[in-house]
């Protein structure tokens, strides 16, 4: 892509704002989906949530500092609204958020949007045991192949901290997979 900050400019533009905000969606429609995929596991609650993040993304756009990358900036805008979006229907369903992740491990078989097989709902299974961040972290570096510095940058935390979570979660993993 471009200069980002030329970018930015284009989208902030109202000359140039509608060709540019297509051509952010073309280039981070999928990455973006395969996030909010990783963390609410079910299609339709994807599409809702990344709707959402857009939203949000073309509303708050004004307010980015350019800190961060625009990349990690929208990911952390979609981390956010993922993360929300599972609180909120944990307790519409008067439950916790792992039970929640739990039940929705267990609906990916019927999702016709799903391929996985049994060995992936299993690791869908162990990735839904482990606490929020840890789950964050595991689907970031191992799911979608991002590197510790950008989940850093995504999710505010620093590297050392990431690897030590990514470590404790694998290990968890393997735990709950040789029992189950």
């Amino acid at each position: 892509m471009q200069d980002e900050k030329e970018f930015i400019k284009e989208l902030l533009n109202p000359k140039t704002q509608n060709i540019a905000f297509q051509k952010l969606l073309r280039e981070y429609q999928r990455p973006l989906y395969n996030h909010i995929r990783n963390i609410v596991l079910n299609h339709d609650d994807t599409d809702d949530v990344l709707q959402n993040t857009f939203i949000k993304v073309f509303r708050y756009l004004k307010d980015f500092k350019g800190d961060s990358k625009l990349f990690s900036w929208m990911y952390r805008i979609a981390t956010n609204e993922a993360i929300t979006f599972i609180n909120q229907k944990a307790k519409k369903n008067g439950i916790t958020s792992v039970a929640l992740q739990t039940r929705l491990v267990d609906n990916l078989k019927a999702d016709v949007y799903f391929d996985g097989n049994e060995i992936q709902i299993k690791l869908q299974k162990a990735v839904a045991s482990l606490p929020e961040k840890q789950q964050l972290v595991f689907k970031m570096k191992y799911y979608e192949e991002l590197k510790y510095e950008e989940i850093s940058e995504v999710l505010g935390t620093s590297v050392g901290a990431l690897k030590a979570s990514y470590h404790h979660a694998v290990k968890k993993i393997e735990d709950f997979v040789k029992k189950n």
